[in-house]
């Protein structure tokens, strides 16, 4: 509409100040060319300025109804007509060429104009999209802080729980502990009180002389077992604990207490011998049951050995054992001069103290039996000076411990004690107990008596 009207009013304003034959410009009008000269009289229309552009509707022949005055116009006047007249006319051409302009880039403005729209809405669009994501992420984390406060409530509440039990797990637990503390308490006194009933309200009596007039002998816990085979095991187990009793006390008497022993080892016996030679302190030997052999050696050349009346000493001549082997007849007269040599430094002390003679000795063995081997019960031995004294009664004053209270296995043999030696029991082919004897030194000899074969040789 805008664009017609501008049409128009360029259109009159062209038929006002041009001459009516003149033919109307062109669209595209051409570069402006100088104005030609009109005849004054053909210059009476008083010229329109382009902002009265909207009094050019006013209808061309009321124009033409005014008379025509003629006026002299000075020359200064006329130039100043032109100039207004070309003023006005380049006006018109500005006019049209900007909304020639605008009619140009009309579509072009359309297409901003559109392109503005679509980008306000598609802002809108991504804004209303951004805030329905920020709704759904609104109530996603409104949900999830509902849930997080639920579940902290829970836990909160299970820590409570939690505590609650574990304090009254407590409580059941001291409560316990503490029954458990008072039972334990009183097992505790049980215990001790019955542990101190196993034992006495004593100590080992240390005598000089351990015998009393009554015929009591008594052994203080300076004793020393000895049971079983002679064996070098067996003598380093005596000669120890000589040397140790020595040691802590010189003067008190030790006591080598034989309960079952039937010789061994003429070499493993010799050592103890010289080590009951060489204490400070009196060596006594103390026969409880059996004593042959080299362990009836030692009991007579003890310093002083105490029997039971019931109790029986043995001694024979050194005896010899060959098996897997042969010698020739040299060989068979040194072993017997070795033998013989063994012999006298063991039976002459014990013939010597018996008053008679090595020879004196033997004769009187094979008198008592075939087999020379010669027994005898204690007070009897101690008619033969094989013991010093017969008693009895013998009091073990280091026994202060109920044996019932130790957890071992009670021995139901004399022989059972035999482990001391490092030996072990075993049953051969035919059911026969035996106990093999480690092999001998090649200069030893076996001063042991074993009528039933119990005792074997490698």
């Amino acid at each position: 509409m805008l664009k017609n009207t501008l049409a128009l009013a360029a259109a009159l304003t062209l038929a006002v100040h041009a001459d009516p034959t003149t033919k109307p410009a062109p669209e595209n009008p051409a570069p402006a060319q100088p104005a030609k000269k009109q005849p004054a009289k053909a210059q009476t229309a008083v010229p329109v300025k382009p902002k009265a552009a909207d009094k050019a509707a006013i209808p061309a022949a009321k124009v033409a109804e005014k008379p025509a005055e003629p006026k002299k116009e000075s020359p200064a006047d006329s130039e100043l007509e032109k100039a207004k007249a070309e003023q006005g006319r380049l006006a018109i051409f500005n006019a049209l060429a900007t909304e020639k302009q605008k009619h140009d880039t009309l579509d072009l403005r359309s297409d901003i104009a559109l392109l503005k729209l679509e980008k306000e809405l598609l802002v809108e669009t991504l804004a209303l999209a951004a805030a329905q994501e920020n709704s759904k992420q609104a109530d996603a984390i409104a949900k999830f802080e509902s849930e997080k406060e639920r579940l902290t409530r829970e836990v909160t509440l299970a820590k409570l729980r939690s505590e609650h039990l574990s304090s009254q797990l407590k409580e059941l637990q001291a409560t316990s502990s503490l029954k458990t503390s008072a039972l334990m308490a009183q097992i505790s006194e049980i215990e001790t009180s019955n542990k101190r009933e196993d034992y006495v309200d004593a100590e080992p009596q240390y005598l000089d002389n351990p015998l009393k007039k009554d015929g009591t002998l008594v052994i203080s816990d300076r004793r020393i077992p000895f049971n079983g085979p002679v064996t070098s095991n067996l003598a380093d187990k005596v000669t120890e604990r000589i040397n140790y009793f020595n040691n802590k006390d010189p003067k008190k008497p030790i006591f080598i207490v034989i309960d079952d022993s039937p010789g061994g080892s003429v070499m493993a016996g010799y050592r103890i011998l010289k080590s009951m030679e060489g204490s400070e302190a009196p060596v006594y030997v103390v026969v409880k049951s059996f004593a042959a052999s080299m362990a009836a050696t030692i009991t007579t050349l003890a310093e002083k050995s105490f029997v039971y009346p019931n109790a029986v000493i043995l001694h024979h001549q050194i005896s010899q054992s060959f098996m897997f082997s042969s010698m020739n007849l040299t060989e068979q007269k040194e072993n017997v001069d070795d033998l013989m040599r063994w012999w006298n430094r063991l039976a002459g002390p014990i013939a010597e103290k018996m008053g008679i003679t090595p020879d004196e000795f033997i004769e009187m063995m094979y008198k008592k039996t075939v087999s020379g081997d010669w027994s005898e019960f204690g007070d009897d031995a101690v008619k033969l000076k094989w013991a010093d004294h017969a008693v009895t009664r013998i009091h073990e004053t280091a026994l202060l411990k109920n044996p019932d209270a130790k957890k071992v296995a009670v021995a139901t043999t004399t022989r059972a004690s035999e482990s001391d030696n490092g030996l072990t029991p075993a049953i051969d082919d035919q059911g026969n107990p035996y106990m093999i004897l480690p092999r001998r030194n090649p200069k030893d000899a076996y001063l042991m008596h074993n009528p039933d074969g119990y005792y074997r040789f490698k």
